[in-house]
Protein backbone atom coordinates (compact mmCIF):
# COMPACT_ATOMS: atom_id res chain seq x y z
CA UNK A 1 0.00 0.00 0.00
CA UNK A 2 1.67 3.23 -1.11
CA UNK A 3 2.06 6.25 1.13
CA UNK A 4 0.69 9.66 0.19
CA UNK A 5 2.76 12.85 0.15
CA UNK A 6 1.46 15.77 2.22
CA UNK A 7 3.40 18.96 3.02
CA UNK A 8 6.43 17.26 1.52
CA UNK A 9 6.12 14.28 3.90
CA UNK A 10 4.98 10.75 3.16
CA UNK A 11 1.88 9.91 5.17
CA UNK A 12 0.77 6.32 5.83
CA UNK A 13 -2.04 4.73 3.80
CA UNK A 14 -5.56 5.57 4.97
CA UNK A 15 -8.46 3.22 5.81
CA UNK A 16 -11.95 3.83 7.20
CA UNK A 17 -13.62 2.02 10.10
CA UNK A 18 -17.40 2.42 10.53
CA UNK A 19 -18.98 1.21 13.78
CA UNK A 20 -22.53 -0.12 13.95
CA UNK A 21 -23.26 -0.50 17.69
CA UNK A 22 -26.42 -2.61 17.79
CA UNK A 23 -26.76 -6.39 18.16
CA UNK A 24 -29.60 -8.77 18.99
CA UNK A 25 -28.02 -9.83 22.28
CA UNK A 26 -24.65 -8.96 23.81
CA UNK A 27 -22.45 -12.04 24.17
CA UNK A 28 -20.95 -12.67 27.64
CA UNK A 29 -17.36 -12.54 26.33
CA UNK A 30 -17.76 -9.38 24.21
CA UNK A 31 -15.96 -6.19 25.30
CA UNK A 32 -16.77 -4.24 22.15
CA UNK A 33 -19.15 -1.29 22.10
CA UNK A 34 -22.29 -3.32 21.40
CA UNK A 35 -25.85 -2.80 22.62
CA UNK A 36 -28.46 -5.58 22.57
CA UNK A 37 -31.84 -4.58 21.17
CA UNK A 38 -33.56 -7.98 20.72
CA UNK A 39 -34.89 -9.53 17.55
CA UNK A 40 -37.02 -7.46 15.21
CA UNK A 41 -36.06 -4.10 16.72
CA UNK A 42 -36.48 -1.12 14.40
CA UNK A 43 -33.14 0.65 14.15
CA UNK A 44 -32.75 4.38 13.40
CA UNK A 45 -31.08 3.81 10.03
CA UNK A 46 -31.81 7.23 8.51
CA UNK A 47 -30.71 9.11 11.62
CA UNK A 48 -27.57 7.03 12.02
CA UNK A 49 -26.64 7.46 8.36
CA UNK A 50 -26.96 11.23 8.69
CA UNK A 51 -24.83 11.18 11.85
CA UNK A 52 -22.13 9.07 10.19
CA UNK A 53 -21.85 11.49 7.29
CA UNK A 54 -21.66 14.52 9.60
CA UNK A 55 -19.02 12.67 11.62
CA UNK A 56 -17.01 11.94 8.47
CA UNK A 57 -17.33 15.49 7.19
CA UNK A 58 -15.78 16.79 10.42
CA UNK A 59 -12.80 14.44 9.99
CA UNK A 60 -12.27 14.94 6.25
CA UNK A 61 -9.40 17.46 6.59
CA UNK A 62 -7.40 14.73 8.34
CA UNK A 63 -7.64 12.52 5.26
CA UNK A 64 -5.32 14.99 3.49
CA UNK A 65 -6.54 13.88 0.08
CA UNK A 66 -5.46 10.25 0.56
CA UNK A 67 -7.52 7.50 -1.10
CA UNK A 68 -9.15 4.90 1.11
CA UNK A 69 -7.41 1.53 0.78
CA UNK A 70 -10.11 -0.29 2.77
CA UNK A 71 -13.44 0.17 4.53
CA UNK A 72 -14.55 -2.03 7.42
CA UNK A 73 -18.08 -2.15 8.85
CA UNK A 74 -17.76 -3.56 12.37
CA UNK A 75 -19.93 -3.83 15.42
CA UNK A 76 -22.10 -4.77 17.13
CA UNK A 77 -23.79 -6.60 14.31
CA UNK A 78 -23.59 -4.65 11.04
CA UNK A 79 -25.78 -7.23 9.28
CA UNK A 80 -28.76 -5.85 11.24
CA UNK A 81 -28.71 -2.86 8.89
CA UNK A 82 -30.38 -3.03 5.49
CA UNK A 83 -28.62 -3.23 2.14
CA UNK A 84 -30.14 0.15 1.24
CA UNK A 85 -28.37 1.70 4.26
CA UNK A 86 -24.97 0.54 2.97
CA UNK A 87 -25.74 1.44 -0.62
CA UNK A 88 -26.53 5.03 0.36
CA UNK A 89 -23.56 5.25 2.73
CA UNK A 90 -21.06 3.96 0.18
CA UNK A 91 -22.44 6.33 -2.47
CA UNK A 92 -21.96 9.26 -0.10
CA UNK A 93 -18.46 8.10 0.87
CA UNK A 94 -17.39 7.97 -2.77
CA UNK A 95 -18.47 11.59 -3.19
CA UNK A 96 -16.28 12.68 -0.29
CA UNK A 97 -13.12 10.57 -0.56
CA UNK A 98 -11.20 8.93 -3.40
CA UNK A 99 -11.32 5.14 -3.28
CA UNK A 100 -8.40 2.94 -4.29
CA UNK A 101 -9.12 0.92 -7.42
CA UNK A 102 -8.69 -2.37 -5.53
CA UNK A 103 -10.39 -1.22 -2.33
CA UNK A 104 -11.44 -3.93 0.12
CA UNK A 105 -14.88 -3.32 1.70
CA UNK A 106 -15.68 -5.71 4.55
CA UNK A 107 -18.90 -6.22 6.49
CA UNK A 108 -19.14 -8.28 9.68
CA UNK A 109 -22.20 -10.51 9.78
CA UNK A 110 -23.81 -12.74 12.40
CA UNK A 111 -25.11 -16.01 10.91
CA UNK A 112 -28.17 -15.68 13.17
CA UNK A 113 -29.27 -12.38 11.62
CA UNK A 114 -29.11 -13.26 7.94
CA UNK A 115 -32.38 -12.70 6.11
CA UNK A 116 -32.86 -14.44 2.79
CA UNK A 117 -31.58 -12.23 0.01
CA UNK A 118 -29.84 -9.67 2.24
CA UNK A 119 -26.33 -10.77 1.22
CA UNK A 120 -27.22 -10.19 -2.42
CA UNK A 121 -28.21 -6.63 -1.52
CA UNK A 122 -24.93 -6.11 0.34
CA UNK A 123 -22.94 -7.34 -2.64
CA UNK A 124 -24.84 -5.05 -5.02
CA UNK A 125 -24.21 -2.13 -2.66
CA UNK A 126 -20.46 -2.55 -3.21
CA UNK A 127 -19.38 -4.68 -0.24
CA UNK A 128 -16.87 -7.23 -1.55
CA UNK A 129 -15.79 -9.12 1.58
CA UNK A 130 -17.82 -10.74 4.36
CA UNK A 131 -16.60 -11.72 7.82
CA UNK A 132 -18.92 -14.24 9.48
CA UNK A 133 -18.80 -14.51 13.29
CA UNK A 134 -19.23 -18.28 13.51
CA UNK A 135 -17.08 -18.86 16.66
CA UNK A 136 -18.11 -22.55 16.85
CA UNK A 137 -20.29 -25.11 15.12
CA UNK A 138 -21.04 -26.99 18.37
CA UNK A 139 -24.47 -26.35 19.87
CA UNK A 140 -23.32 -26.58 23.50
CA UNK A 141 -20.41 -24.23 22.85
CA UNK A 142 -22.57 -21.72 21.02
CA UNK A 143 -25.07 -21.66 23.87
CA UNK A 144 -22.25 -21.19 26.40
CA UNK A 145 -21.00 -18.24 24.33
CA UNK A 146 -24.47 -16.69 24.18
CA UNK A 147 -24.60 -16.91 20.39
CA UNK A 148 -27.98 -16.74 18.63
CA UNK A 149 -27.12 -19.04 15.70
CA UNK A 150 -26.54 -22.76 15.18
CA UNK A 151 -23.85 -24.59 13.24
CA UNK A 152 -26.41 -25.20 10.49
CA UNK A 153 -27.16 -21.45 10.39
CA UNK A 154 -23.46 -20.76 9.82
CA UNK A 155 -23.26 -23.21 6.93
CA UNK A 156 -26.44 -21.73 5.42
CA UNK A 157 -24.97 -18.22 5.70
CA UNK A 158 -21.88 -19.29 3.76
CA UNK A 159 -24.07 -20.86 1.07
CA UNK A 160 -26.12 -17.65 0.88
CA UNK A 161 -22.95 -15.53 0.64
CA UNK A 162 -21.53 -17.62 -2.19
CA UNK A 163 -24.84 -17.50 -4.07
CA UNK A 164 -24.78 -13.70 -3.73
CA UNK A 165 -21.38 -13.57 -5.45
CA UNK A 166 -19.00 -13.16 -2.52
CA UNK A 167 -15.63 -14.68 -3.38
CA UNK A 168 -13.79 -13.27 -0.37
CA UNK A 169 -15.04 -14.72 2.88
CA UNK A 170 -13.64 -14.81 6.41
CA UNK A 171 -14.81 -17.11 9.19
CA UNK A 172 -14.18 -16.23 12.84
CA UNK A 173 -13.61 -19.33 14.99
CA UNK A 174 -12.67 -19.50 18.68
CA UNK A 175 -10.71 -22.07 20.59
CA UNK A 176 -10.11 -22.46 24.32
CA UNK A 177 -13.88 -22.53 24.88
CA UNK A 178 -15.64 -23.78 28.02
CA UNK A 179 -15.13 -27.53 28.59
CA UNK A 180 -13.33 -28.19 25.30
CA UNK A 181 -11.18 -31.01 24.09
CA UNK A 182 -8.68 -30.97 21.22
CA UNK A 183 -11.13 -33.18 19.32
CA UNK A 184 -13.95 -30.61 19.62
CA UNK A 185 -11.68 -27.74 18.61
CA UNK A 186 -10.41 -29.62 15.57
CA UNK A 187 -13.96 -30.62 14.67
CA UNK A 188 -14.85 -26.91 14.47
CA UNK A 189 -11.86 -26.33 12.21
CA UNK A 190 -12.83 -29.23 9.95
CA UNK A 191 -16.37 -27.91 9.50
CA UNK A 192 -14.98 -24.45 8.82
CA UNK A 193 -12.43 -25.71 6.30
CA UNK A 194 -15.13 -27.72 4.52
CA UNK A 195 -16.74 -24.37 3.64
CA UNK A 196 -13.54 -23.32 1.80
CA UNK A 197 -13.15 -19.78 3.21
CA UNK A 198 -10.49 -17.52 1.73
CA UNK A 199 -9.57 -16.33 5.24
CA UNK A 200 -9.96 -17.81 8.71
CA UNK A 201 -9.44 -15.97 12.00
CA UNK A 202 -8.74 -18.52 14.73
CA UNK A 203 -8.27 -17.03 18.15
CA UNK A 204 -8.39 -18.05 21.79
CA UNK A 205 -11.25 -17.01 24.06
CA UNK A 206 -9.99 -14.47 26.60
CA UNK A 207 -11.81 -13.10 29.63
CA UNK A 208 -11.86 -9.34 29.10
CA UNK A 209 -12.68 -6.78 31.82
CA UNK A 210 -16.22 -5.40 31.89
CA UNK A 211 -17.73 -8.58 30.46
CA UNK A 212 -20.06 -11.15 31.98
CA UNK A 213 -17.42 -13.87 31.58
CA UNK A 214 -14.92 -11.73 33.50
CA UNK A 215 -17.37 -11.37 36.40
CA UNK A 216 -18.52 -15.00 36.27
CA UNK A 217 -15.75 -17.01 34.58
CA UNK A 218 -16.75 -20.24 32.84
CA UNK A 219 -14.62 -23.39 33.26
CA UNK A 220 -11.79 -23.03 30.76
CA UNK A 221 -9.19 -25.58 29.64
CA UNK A 222 -5.83 -26.09 31.31
CA UNK A 223 -2.75 -24.55 29.72
CA UNK A 224 -1.50 -27.92 28.49
CA UNK A 225 -4.77 -28.50 26.63
CA UNK A 226 -4.59 -25.02 25.10
CA UNK A 227 -1.08 -25.67 23.78
CA UNK A 228 -2.20 -28.99 22.29
CA UNK A 229 -5.20 -27.37 20.60
CA UNK A 230 -3.08 -24.55 19.22
CA UNK A 231 -0.35 -26.83 17.85
CA UNK A 232 -2.75 -29.26 16.21
CA UNK A 233 -4.98 -26.50 14.83
CA UNK A 234 -2.09 -24.57 13.35
CA UNK A 235 -0.80 -27.68 11.59
CA UNK A 236 -4.27 -28.45 10.21
CA UNK A 237 -4.82 -24.94 8.87
CA UNK A 238 -1.43 -24.84 7.17
CA UNK A 239 -2.04 -28.27 5.65
CA UNK A 240 -5.32 -26.96 4.23
CA UNK A 241 -3.51 -24.19 2.33
CA UNK A 242 -4.26 -21.35 4.76
CA UNK A 243 -0.99 -19.68 5.69
CA UNK A 244 -0.58 -17.93 9.00
CA UNK A 245 0.36 -14.27 8.40
CA UNK A 246 -0.59 -12.86 11.81
CA UNK A 247 -0.88 -14.37 15.29
CA UNK A 248 -4.51 -15.43 14.83
CA UNK A 249 -5.09 -14.92 11.08
CA UNK A 250 -4.75 -17.45 8.24
CA UNK A 251 -5.36 -16.81 4.55
CA UNK A 252 -5.05 -18.26 1.09
CA UNK A 253 -2.49 -16.53 -1.16
CA UNK A 254 -3.47 -12.93 -1.85
CA UNK A 255 -6.44 -13.03 0.54
CA UNK A 256 -4.97 -11.43 3.66
CA UNK A 257 -7.21 -8.82 5.26
CA UNK A 258 -6.02 -5.53 3.78
CA UNK A 259 -7.80 -3.55 6.47
CA UNK A 260 -6.10 -5.41 9.29
CA UNK A 261 -2.74 -5.29 7.53
CA UNK A 262 -3.07 -1.52 7.49
CA UNK A 263 -3.61 -1.57 11.28
CA UNK A 264 -0.65 -3.87 11.91
CA UNK A 265 1.68 -1.89 9.64
CA UNK A 266 0.83 1.29 11.57
CA UNK A 267 -1.25 2.81 8.81
CA UNK A 268 -3.80 5.55 9.44
CA UNK A 269 -7.54 5.05 9.74
CA UNK A 270 -10.54 7.28 10.19
CA UNK A 271 -13.09 5.99 12.70
CA UNK A 272 -16.73 7.06 12.49
CA UNK A 273 -19.75 5.83 14.41
CA UNK A 274 -20.61 5.36 18.09
CA UNK A 275 -17.43 4.54 20.00
CA UNK A 276 -15.26 4.29 16.87
CA UNK A 277 -11.52 4.82 17.25
CA UNK A 278 -9.18 6.38 14.70
CA UNK A 279 -5.43 6.88 14.32
CA UNK A 280 -4.25 9.76 12.16
CA UNK A 281 -0.99 11.39 11.15
CA UNK A 282 -0.55 15.01 10.16
CA UNK A 283 2.41 17.23 9.38
CA UNK A 284 2.45 20.50 11.29
CA UNK A 285 3.64 23.77 9.75
CA UNK A 286 6.98 23.28 11.50
CA UNK A 287 7.42 19.94 9.72
CA UNK A 288 6.85 18.01 12.93
CA UNK A 289 5.09 14.67 12.43
CA UNK A 290 2.11 14.38 14.80
CA UNK A 291 0.24 11.12 15.45
CA UNK A 292 -3.11 11.26 17.21
CA UNK A 293 -5.57 8.65 18.43
CA UNK A 294 -9.17 9.82 18.79
CA UNK A 295 -12.44 8.20 19.73
CA UNK A 296 -16.09 9.07 19.29
CA UNK A 297 -19.01 9.27 21.72
CA UNK A 298 -19.81 5.72 22.81
CA UNK A 299 -23.55 5.46 23.61
CA UNK A 300 -25.71 5.30 20.44
CA UNK A 301 -28.30 7.78 21.72
CA UNK A 302 -25.63 10.24 22.83
CA UNK A 303 -23.81 9.82 19.52
CA UNK A 304 -26.96 10.67 17.56
CA UNK A 305 -27.54 13.71 19.78
CA UNK A 306 -24.04 15.02 18.98
CA UNK A 307 -25.26 15.99 15.50
CA UNK A 308 -26.79 19.05 17.15
CA UNK A 309 -24.04 19.62 19.71
CA UNK A 310 -21.25 22.15 19.18
CA UNK A 311 -18.81 19.68 20.78
CA UNK A 312 -19.14 17.41 17.74
CA UNK A 313 -18.68 13.65 17.81
CA UNK A 314 -15.17 13.38 19.27
CA UNK A 315 -15.25 12.19 22.89
CA UNK A 316 -11.49 12.26 23.41
CA UNK A 317 -8.12 12.40 21.74
CA UNK A 318 -4.55 11.60 22.66
CA UNK A 319 -1.30 12.45 20.93
CA UNK A 320 1.10 9.51 20.69
CA UNK A 321 4.28 11.11 22.01
CA UNK A 322 7.76 10.01 20.99
CA UNK A 323 8.32 7.98 24.15
CA UNK A 324 5.23 5.89 23.38
CA UNK A 325 5.86 5.32 19.69
CA UNK A 326 8.21 2.31 19.99
CA UNK A 327 5.62 0.23 21.84
CA UNK A 328 2.73 1.55 19.74
CA UNK A 329 4.51 0.50 16.56
CA UNK A 330 5.89 -2.80 17.84
CA UNK A 331 2.69 -4.12 19.38
CA UNK A 332 1.17 -4.00 15.90
CA UNK A 333 4.10 -4.89 13.64
CA UNK A 334 5.30 -7.85 15.70
CA UNK A 335 1.92 -9.56 15.35
CA UNK A 336 2.79 -10.11 11.70
CA UNK A 337 4.58 -13.37 10.98
CA UNK A 338 6.81 -11.63 8.40
CA UNK A 339 7.44 -8.61 10.65
CA UNK A 340 8.57 -5.33 9.07
CA UNK A 341 11.86 -3.84 7.82
CA UNK A 342 13.71 -1.96 10.56
CA UNK A 343 13.64 1.04 8.21
CA UNK A 344 9.86 1.14 8.79
CA UNK A 345 10.48 1.32 12.53
CA UNK A 346 12.65 4.38 12.12
CA UNK A 347 10.21 6.04 9.71
CA UNK A 348 7.20 5.56 11.99
CA UNK A 349 8.75 6.18 15.40
CA UNK A 350 11.38 8.79 14.63
CA UNK A 351 13.88 6.71 16.61
CA UNK A 352 17.27 5.62 15.31
CA UNK A 353 17.76 1.87 15.12
CA UNK A 354 20.97 2.26 17.12
CA UNK A 355 18.79 2.87 20.18
CA UNK A 356 17.39 -0.63 19.79
CA UNK A 357 20.52 -2.64 19.13
CA UNK A 358 21.24 -3.71 22.69
CA UNK A 359 17.68 -4.80 23.41
CA UNK A 360 17.25 -6.46 20.03
CA UNK A 361 20.41 -8.41 20.68
CA UNK A 362 19.04 -9.60 24.01
CA UNK A 363 15.75 -10.58 22.37
CA UNK A 364 17.60 -12.55 19.69
CA UNK A 365 19.66 -14.28 22.37
CA UNK A 366 16.39 -15.35 23.98
CA UNK A 367 15.24 -16.68 20.61
CA UNK A 368 12.40 -14.15 20.36
CA UNK A 369 13.55 -12.43 17.15
CA UNK A 370 14.77 -13.82 13.85
CA UNK A 371 18.47 -13.59 13.06
CA UNK A 372 18.18 -10.72 10.59
CA UNK A 373 19.54 -7.33 11.63
CA UNK A 374 17.59 -5.55 8.88
CA UNK A 375 14.14 -6.62 10.13
CA UNK A 376 11.94 -6.37 13.19
CA UNK A 377 10.40 -9.82 13.11
CA UNK A 378 9.33 -12.21 15.84
CA UNK A 379 10.56 -15.78 15.73
CA UNK A 380 8.06 -18.59 16.15
CA UNK A 381 9.01 -18.53 19.85
CA UNK A 382 8.58 -14.77 19.94
CA UNK A 383 5.05 -15.06 18.56
CA UNK A 384 4.24 -17.40 21.45
CA UNK A 385 5.76 -15.05 24.04
CA UNK A 386 4.86 -11.74 22.45
CA UNK A 387 4.36 -9.84 25.73
CA UNK A 388 7.94 -10.56 26.82
CA UNK A 389 9.22 -9.52 23.40
CA UNK A 390 7.23 -6.28 23.45
CA UNK A 391 8.58 -5.43 26.89
CA UNK A 392 12.14 -5.72 25.58
CA UNK A 393 11.46 -3.58 22.50
CA UNK A 394 9.54 -0.99 24.50
CA UNK A 395 12.35 -0.65 27.01
CA UNK A 396 14.79 -0.21 24.13
CA UNK A 397 12.75 2.67 22.75
CA UNK A 398 12.85 4.44 26.10
CA UNK A 399 16.63 4.34 26.45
Amino acid sequence: MPSQAYNGKLLPPLALYVHLPWCVRKCPYCDFNSHGVGRGAELPEAEYLAALLDDLDADLPLAAGRPLVSIFFGGGTPSLMSAEFYSRLLDELAQRLPLAGNIEITLEANPGTVERGRFLGYRRAGINRLSLGVQSFQGDQLRALGRIHSGDDAEAAVEEARAAGFDNLNLDLMHGLPRPTPELALSDLERGLALAPEHLSWYQLTLEPNTEFHSHPPPLPQEETLWEIQDQGHARLEAAGLSRYEISAYARPGRQSQHNLNYWRFGDYLGIGAGAHGKLTCVEDTGRWRIERRWKTRQPEAYLARRHDLRGFVAGRNEVVDAELPLEFSMNALRLVEGVPLSDWQAHTGRATTLLEKRLGAARNKGLLVEDVTRLQASSQGLLFLNELLALVSDAGGK
